[in-house]
């Protein structure tokens, strides 16, 4: 305590004689910037497995309305943390003082997001409101706690259109337990860490680092950025010790304390799986108890239980109807143990864009659970956490990427199934029938798999009006003067969703003397994609898809097809296209294919791609003449 009351005492001296003026911020830290974080200093220090203390001070500018949200000042807190020095003060343009506040002038909150149900976490924040730009925010305080498992990352930041002066993390490890660290320099060179080791004391700093664009394309801040990663190889959480020098000796743990206790059936349970007379394949059983599962319960975020990392008892789950992730998993999983089918409670980093564990660096993370089954088929995944998603279907926020699969020996790291181009697939059949008034009417049927259905699952519980809308507003390259939406379905079976489509549309065709002329493809994709001379970044297409349009064109009986464009089929390293005409005088097919690959690219391949998006694009707006005879 003896170090930590030094620094904290020079802390406050720091603190209290700093002066921020917008004048002296460099200006390539202005650039493409909405806040410029001054300061942001660390101080960790590690005293014993079950005593840490934090203590945190920022400075930053907010140089326009956008910035706000980098200047929010609250503290989020769990029963049990100590809380104290906290000072807050607002300096205008220049420097000069606005406001100071302390922990008092703060409104405490439960810290639930949207959806939580019970949570212990709770937050302290300090309502503001700036009345003139730019300004700046010093903010400093310092937290206990008894859980030591969750080190937190040191990275620069961790938005766009923010930029950094400096930035430093000090860990005074005082414990005697060993502290791991690992750095993930930039795999573009964007900037780096410098680090300084003293003997029990760690030091990371950054300087000078130039805001990200948010520009179109862009990966997360996560794959650009480099960061530090720190974990004790021993560790509490909520009075639960353990070791993390391997994925085994910490899944072995994992299972123990925070699975084992809560793995229990019950006779309602048993009576439940019986019930069911489960028969077949173990696909066949899994699927008939997972389907059951959805059907009577419903997620909501349950943020209780080992510092809200251990699931609700299934026994609650049953009788209540809800539960979240792990709640939901490890019900499923007692399902399946009654019915003798051995699972996996799998942990996840989940978000559109994949970003996996490292294999040589145990830490505990996450933000999601999902269930493993092997079968000798392969290996079936449930998402437990959707009434409406398809059996054995993972979203595109869990795909391709691996999860921790706990196990009672230890922790395997497995990878969820990467859905290729032709999985994500669209296919559109439309019958259109061309009007002399330059309207159309149409007919189509549209279907969706894999990550694209994924995109249409939000229709479920959707009415028919609301159903309309969203078909207008999805189908948006069409001048809609009516639109109904009919025999929607998702088959949870297949992870197909299907629905027809009856339309009119208004200005398809425009008149040319006695000729009309209208475009190719009705419906597509109208993202406008601009050529950047000076790219900095890579960029990354996120899914791979396949969409599969037939397109059916009855013309006017006193016109006839005049012209039609080339067939053109072309290829590339991000995808093909193919479009073709097939003429039959009073009809006409258009058939239209166009995949995409995903990948991280690098920048100098980027107008490579958006010129390849602009030519599937001016394909689709390739024009037909059809003349009056």
């Amino acid at each position: 305590m003896k170090i930590l009351c030094i620094g904290a005492l020079s802390m406050a001296s720091f603190y209290c004689a700093q002066s921020f003026p917008v004048s002296s911020i460099a200006e390539n830290l202005k650039k493409n910037a909405n806040a410029v974080i001054r300061k942001d200093f660390t101080t960790i220090q590690i005293n014993k497995i079950d005593d840490i203390k934090y203590q945190y001070y920022t400075a930053t500018t907010v140089l326009n309305k956008d910035g706000d949200s980098q200047a929010m000042v609250y503290i989020p807190y769990e029963k049990g943390n100590s809380i104290s020095d906290v000072k807050v003060t607002y300096h205008d343009e220049s420097g000069k003082k606005i406001k100071s506040y302390s922990k008092s002038d703060f409104n405490d909150f439960a810290n639930n997001n949207q959806g939580t149900f019970y949570s212990d976490n709770r937050i302290l924040a300090l309502s503001y409101t700036p009345t003139q730009y730019p300004y700046t925010v010093e903010f400093s305080y310092q937290i206990g706690d008894e859980n030591t498992i969750f080190l937190p990352d040191f990275v620069p930041f961790k938005s766009t259109n923010i930029s950094l002066e400096e930035a430093q993390i000090k860990i005074i490890n005082n414990s005697g337990i060993e502290l791991k660290t690992k750095i993930y320099p930039s795999k573009y060179n964007y900037t780096s860490v410098n680090e300084s080791d003293n003997g029990s004391d760690k030091t990371y700093t950054y300087k000078n680092v130039s805001a990200i664009e948010d520009v179109f394309l862009l990966p997360q801040t996560v794959k650009i950025l480099p960061k530090v990663s720190f974990a004790l190889t021993k560790f509490n959480l909520e009075g639960k010790q353990g070791s993390i020098n391997s994925w085994s000796e910490f899944g072995a743990w994992y299972y123990n304390s925070i699975l084992q206790p809560v793995s229990v059936t019950s006779p309602s349970i048993k009576s439940e799986v019986a019930a069911l007379n489960l028969q077949g394949t173990t696909e066949e059983k899994v699927k008939k108890l997972y389907q059951h599962m959805q059907e009577k319960t419903r997620y909501i975020a349950v943020a209780l239980g080992i510092g809200g990392w251990q699931p609700m008892l299934p026994d609650e789950v049953q009788k209540k109807g809800y539960g979240d992730c792990k709640g939901l998993s490890n019900y499923m999983k007692i399902l399946l143990d009654e019915a003798g089918i051995p699972s996996y409670y799998s942990v996840i980093n989940s978000g559109a864009s994949p970003v996996s564990f490292d294999a040589d660096f145990p830490k505990m993370g996450g933000n999601h659970v999902i269930l493993m089954v092997p079968t000798e088929k392969g290996n079936i995944w449930l998402e437990n956490t959707s009434q409406q998603i398809a059996f054995n279907h993972l979203s595109y926020n869990t795909t391709d990427r691996n999860v921790l699969s706990i196990r009672k020996n230890g922790i395997e790291l497995i990878e969820t199934p990467v859905y290729p181009a032709q999985q994500n697939k669209e296919k559109q059949i439309l019958k259109i029938k061309l009007n002399e008034d330059n309207s159309i009417l149409g007919d189509g049927n549209f279907s969706y798999s894999g990550s694209q259905y994924d995109n249409t699952i939000s229709l479920v519980n959707m009415s028919p009006k609301d159903r309309n809308e969203a078909a207008k507003n999805l189908l948006n390259t069409l001048n809609f003067e009516k639109i109904e939406m009919k025999n929607f379905l998702n088959d949870k079976d297949q992870a197909l969703a299907k629905y027809d489509l009856d339309f009119k549309a208004i200005n398809y065709s425009k008149n040319a003397g006695n000729s009309m002329i209208f475009r190719a493809v009705p419906i597509y994709s109208n993202t406008v994609y601009k050529i950047e001379e000076n790219r900095e970044l890579p960029f990354e297409l996120r899914q791979s898809f396949e969409d599969e349009y037939e397109i059916n064109y009855t013309i006017p009986q006193n016109f006839k097809v005049e012209e039609i464009p080339q067939n053109v089929t072309f290829n590339s390293e991000f995808g093909s296209y193919t479009l073709k005409f097939v003429n039959n005088g009073t009809e006409l097919k258009v058939n239209r294919i166009i995949k995409v690959n995903k990948g991280l690219y690098p920048k100098e391949k980027y107008n490579d791609y958006i010129n390849f998006r602009k030519k599937t694009i001016n394909n689709d707006n390739s024009k037909i003449l059809i003349t009056k005879i």
